[in-house]
């Protein structure tokens, strides 16, 4: 009897250390900014936003409260079973261009303290629902670590755990998404593996390909040093027609160099997406500010 106690002892202790890992693995690769009460969450690819109302859960009022997500109440039919307390949960997708899948899903949830908390998962061929309601969890249960959580007035970035200092000039366009007037732009997600970052990047140039009021011109493989690590990465130039762009507009710049990177960083992988416009400041290197602080083409 003793023995068996011992060895169930044992194996609760293995789970808890092997979820502990988990959780430590994926916080490595989690970043986040909390705005106005809305969070927005970035891992994996994955875009993820999380919102508490302050309504009584009912359909009625997850179509009325969260009318951004154009919910009908005939799309309220399905719950998680695996989600403690009522809920809706919603699946939609979209067929961007052949082979490419845009994904979101949406939860809305009755929380303990009986407002409806909302949970969105976007992403591109992706629809990890064993992650999905591992985060859902994570959120009701209020376990989200704070130094996740960057603020939103930049004076330095934590790109893939190495703090950069960019100063006061820099903003956020997003979780991961930064642009610094006339010195570049970049967005990147901290993945689990390169061929999962390499499969971001190429999903990022697809989308940029199918945008509407411009085109790609050009595009090239070129060798640079990413991160310390050489590695390709994907050139193209975008240019757009006419100022039909609110961009280009406001940059007046006419055309956009891309460069789309998926490489090695500390414990994890990255996915970066880099531009500039043709009227930044670009160094003699080649590269404008911002892109350098990562970045430096090969000779």
């Amino acid at each position: 009897m003793k023995k068996r106690f011992l060895i169930f002892i044992t194996v609760i202790l293995s789970q808890t250390f092997l979820h502990a890992q988990q959780d430590d693995s994926l916080f490595s690769r989690l970043q986040a900014i909390s705005n106005s009460g809305l969070d927005f969450f970035n891992v994996d690819g994955i875009e993820i936003t999380s919102q508490i109302i302050n309504s009584a859960f009912s359909k009625k009022g997850v179509v009325k409260k969260f009318k951004k997500f154009s919910i009908k109440e005939s799309d309220l039919v399905l719950a998680d079973s695996l989600i403690p307390g009522q809920n809706y949960y919603v699946l939609k997708s979209e067929e961007i261009a052949p082979g490419t899948v845009q994904y979101s899903s949406y939860y809305f949830i009755e929380n303990k303290s009986k407002q409806i908390t909302a949970i969105t998962f976007a992403g591109i061929n992706k629809n990890d629902k064993a992650f999905e309601n591992k985060f859902v969890s994570l959120i009701l249960n209020n376990e989200i670590p704070k130094p996740i959580y960057t603020p939103l007035e930049i004076d330095s970035i934590n790109f893939s755990g190495r703090k950069i200092a960019l100063g006061k000039s820099c903003h956020w366009m997003g979780v991961n998404n930064v642009q610094c007037p006339y010195y570049g732009q970049m967005n990147w997600s901290v993945h689990k593996t390169l061929e999962d970052a390499s499969e971001s990047v190429d999903n990022q140039y697809t989308v940029i390909k199918l945008k509407r009021g411009g085109k790609i011109v050009s595009e090239d493989t070129v060798n640079v040093i990413f991160e310390g690590t050489p590695v390709k990465a994907k050139k193209a130039v975008y240019d757009f027609k006419g100022v039909t762009s609110l961009l280009a507009g406001m940059s007046g710049g006419k055309t956009l160099t891309i460069y789309f990177v998926a490489a090695s960083a500390k414990q994890n992988f990255v996915s970066c997406v880099m531009s500039f416009w043709n009227n930044d400041s670009v160094n003699p290197s080649g590269l404008p500010p911002l892109l350098e602080q990562v970045m430096k083409l090969s000779q």
